[in-house]
């Protein structure tokens, strides 16, 4: 094969791959009436796509590939000029929703749970929404960022619904998801739950959160 052929084959799987985040995101999203702005939908398409790859997930240590974490890159954020510290907040929180978002259930065995990623990506994509300056472009980033600070948990809910497709749920698994929807509200595993019989009361999440 030359390499023009090989580029042109490697151009396609990344198209496809593409064009099934985008499919599956959108379905997802509209099933779940969750209505954003188009740049903000094709942003978490784009985020899909290249964290696909593991080495755009993750970051190479001498130990092997390894996921930073979220803390630290905040607290070196802080302490960034402005261009590194938007960098890293933009990683922050396009992580977090991944992470969140994908891997909800594996939260189940550690010790940060899928709250924390909520809350850490939601507040990273807040401050930088509101760190951005005046030019168009980054007037227009401004907006997205806001929009994914503000429907954080939505879309966190719409890429459970894609990565979980073809899922058979557990014992376990309704149990894992009255504890998300306990400690985040997701109206997604409040759905879920009832449609496997069990009956997720309101008042249950106001005790727990008190």
């Amino acid at each position: 094969m030359t390499e023009p052929e090989a580029k042109r084959e490697s151009l396609v799987a990344v198209e496809s791959l593409r064009e099934f985040f985008r499919d599956s995101l959108h379905a997802a999203m509209t099933r779940q009436k969750l209505a954003v702005e188009a740049g903000t939908e094709q942003y978490v398409v784009n985020l899909l796509t290249v964290f696909a790859r593991a080495d755009a997930l993750f970051e190479a240590t001498p130990d092997g590939p390894r996921l930073r974490p979220l803390a630290a890159m905040l607290a070196e954020a802080m302490e960034a000029d402005i261009p590194d510290r938007n960098r890293l907040l933009q990683r922050v929180g396009d992580v977090s929703l991944f992470i969140a978002g994908f891997f909800a259930h594996s939260f189940a065995r550690r010790l940060v749970d899928i709250d924390y990623h909520i809350a850490m990506g939601g507040s990273a994509y807040g401050s930088l929404a509101g760190s951005l300056g005046p030019a168009a472009r980054s007037t227009a980033l401004a907006a997205i960022f806001g929009e994914l600070a503000a429907k954080f948990q939505r879309f966190v809910d719409a890429l459970n619904e894609v990565s979980e497709m073809a899922h058979v749920h557990t014992a376990r698994d309704i149990l894992r998801l009255y504890e998300i929807w306990m400690k985040t509200g997701s109206q997604r595993a409040h759905g879920i739950l009832r449609k496997l019989g069990v009956e997720a009361s309101p008042a249950a999440r106001t005790r727990y959160r008190h």
